[in-house]
């Protein structure tokens, strides 16, 4: 087995960005999920569930921190990693709350035009994070801007089968995997409980729930009209829960990852 495939995603439920190697911090990727919009009134997260068009927001992250974000019909702005402990926001995201960096007026006003309601842009530095979901994992296991966990994990087969399924070919990025093994058997992933890439180990403490996020077309924006891919899931990967598709890891200690390691299964 091995890396297939890596992604980044800047901004919370911004474009993925795919890389061919990264760093890893004590929140998962380098970069991964530390930038978030918000409604200016509330401080509550917004992502695609409730505006689709954010899947046409590519924001790079810069390896100074910083961010730059670009759309359709839209200038290019580059955006300065903001003062860990000047103009702090509250932020609500799922039952978490938390204070913030805001990323200041400029910032505001492009993500405000973009999304067509005042929106400001915040950034979690890593002594700011939010401890992961409760029930799994370790108590001092930490997340950025991500739903629940620092990393999500997805075979390739396991895609390949759902696709079969569905009767059509699936992007992955519909799903938002940060991890793409390849050589497993499609769902091996479900009994995984600690694996290694490289010289970096990572435990599997949670399969992940899907929404209605992935019936949207990455490439366009759009909902499929059918619901799927989550109709089908429902059908076949349904628990408790929700549908399952794809694991969280927290990964236990930094180090490098590139696309082409190997992939041990330790327990």
């Amino acid at each position: 087995m091995r890396l297939s495939a890596l992604y980044r995603f800047p901004l919370k439920s911004g474009k993925g960005e795919p890389l061919n190697q990264v760093g890893l911090d004590k929140l998962g990727l380098d970069g991964d999920r530390r930038w978030m919009l918000v409604d200016e009134a509330s401080g509550r997260f917004l992502t695609q569930r409730a505006v689709a068009k954010m899947s046409q927001l590519s924001a790079l992250w810069n390896a100074d921190g910083g961010l730059t974000l670009s759309a359709p019909d839209h200038s290019p702005i580059d955006i300065a990693l903001p003062d860990g402990e000047a103009d702090l926001r509250g932020v609500t995201l799922w039952r978490d709350t938390l204070r913030v960096p805001d990323a200041g007026d400029a910032a505001g006003a492009w993500v405000s035009e973009f999304i067509g309601k005042p929106t400001r842009l915040v950034q979690v530095p890593l002594d700011r994070a939010r401890t992961t979901q409760a029930g799994y994992g370790k108590d001092d296991d930490q997340v950025a801007f991500a739903d629940g966990f620092p990393l999500l994990l997805i075979g390739q087969a396991s895609l390949e089968d759902l696709s079969s399924k569905v009767g059509r070919p699936l992007e992955m990025l519909r799903f938002r995997p940060n991890l793409v093994i390849e050589g497993s058997e499609a769902y091996a992933e479900d009994s995984w409980k600690r694996i290694r890439i490289g010289d970096v180990e990572f435990r599997v403490v949670k399969s992940c729930a899907r929404c209605i996020l992935t019936t949207i077309d990455p490439q366009t924006g759009e909902r499929t009209e059918d619901r799927e891919p989550l109709a089908t899931l429902q059908k076949y990967r349904a628990e408790a829960d929700g549908a399952m598709f794809g694991q969280n890891l927290v990964n236990d200690g930094n180090g490098r990852l590139e696309v082409g390691m190997p992939v041990t299964i330790l327990e």
